[in-house]
Parts: structure tokens; C-alpha cells; sequence
């Protein structure tokens, strides 16, 4: 995976924003200048999030890397502003109060554990994020949720929940878990000299 400049960093965030004014119909696509960059067509899973008065607001991604990166922050940037179920669309008045962070994934890889303490061993809090799939049941936490849930089995016991299995799903080595690591950089990043 190759790294993303600082300048296609700022390029995807002022992207994504625009994406979301022009179908909010502000039509700001004209204001931003084409950038091109052959990290922008590589396949790379990425998440677009959204936060207002620094709480979640939107998140929405693509976790395997089956889009080219520009195409998957467009789709991402209005699918987390108008189509995650979890909230209302964003409205124009709230995009001065909106940041955005995007979140470009490595290749998820399997692991492999003999039981629930080899699994704990295994991960590395706020590194890796976390996929949690068992039949037709999967569900994901970037690495930024470890900051609001930093102790092992409370995150794997929420992730359990979000995919809609009991919260101790995760102890049963018939659950797979995957892990990806992210480079995330933010709005706010940008603002303090990234």
C-alpha cells in the first residue's frame, strides 16, 4: 500500500466535503481543482466519518479493497451523510459544524487463535481494527473505536453486538476475525498542521 501525501490527504477531505455540498445542491465541484494521483486509483478499502460537535454523526466504508480509492471516498462521503440508518441526512446548515475523517485500510487478514485468550493476546488495541463475521452475522470497528472502548473484551463484546450475535460471540473459535490497520487523517488534523 502506498503512503498518501499530506497534499492527497488534504485533496480527499476538501473531496469528500465537496461531494456531500454538491448533493446537498451547493454545486462546489467547480470550486475544487482536479488532482491527480496514482495512490487515487489504487483499490483500497477506506470509511468516510462524520462528526459534529465532536460526536459521531455518519460512518460509512468499504472494507475490502475492491475500489479505486477516489471512487470509494465519493460513494463513502454520501452514503455517510445521507444513508447510514443510525441518523438523519445532514442537513446544509449542519456542514460548518461537521468534520471529516477518512480511514484508508490495509488488506483485512485472518487470525487465528486456539481459544479466547490467545485471541486477546493477539490483537493490538487502537492498531488493529476488527472485522467479526459467523455465517451471514459480520460487523466491523475501525481502530478509533478503541478509544472509547479500551479494554478488550468490552470492544469485542460491542463489535459481537453490532453484528447482531450475543456479546460473547467472539469466544467461539467458530466466529473469524479479521484484522486491518488504517492511516486516518481528519478536518481537524488538517487544521493543526498535519
Amino acid at each position: 500500500m502506498s503512503p498518501i501525501s499530506l497534499e492527497d490527504k488534504r485533496y480527499l477531505l476538501q473531496l469528500a466535503r465537496t461531494v456531500i455540498l454538491d448533493h446537498l445542491g451547493e454545486k462546489t465541484s467547480a470550486l475544487l481543482p482536479p488532482r491527480s494521483s496514482p495512490e487515487f486509483l489504487e483499490k483500497r478499502g477506506c470509511f468516510v466519518t462524520l462528526h459534529a460537535n465532536g460526536r459521531l454523526r455518519g460512518c460509512i466504508g468499504i472494507i475490502e479493497p475492491v475500489t479505486p480509492l477516489i471512487a470509494g471516498i465519493k460513494e463513502n462521503a454520501i452514503h455517510a451523510g445521507f444513508q447510514d440508518p443510525r441518523f438523519s441526512p445532514v442537513t446544509l446548515r449542519e456542514m460548518e459544524k461537521i468534520t471529516i475523517e477518512i480511514s484508508i485500510l490495509t488488506k483485512p487478514v485472518p487470525l487465528v487463535f486456539k481459544n479466547a485468550d490467545d485471541l486477546k493476546k493477539l490483537l493490538k488495541p487502537g492498531v488493529h481494527g476488527v472485522i467479526l463475521s459467523r455465517g451471514y452475522c459480520r460487523a466491523t470497528f475501525l481502530p478509533q473505536v478503541w478509544e472509547q472502548l479500551p479494554e478488550t473484551e468490552n470492544f469485542l463484546g460491542h463489535l459481537c453486538q453490532k453484528a447482531g450475535m450475543e456479546k460473547t460471540c467472539w469466544k467461539d473459535t467458530k466466529t473469524a476475525i479479521e484484522v486491518y490497520e488504517v492511516s486516518v487523517f481528519s478536518e481537524k488534523d488538517m487544521n493543526r498542521n498535519l
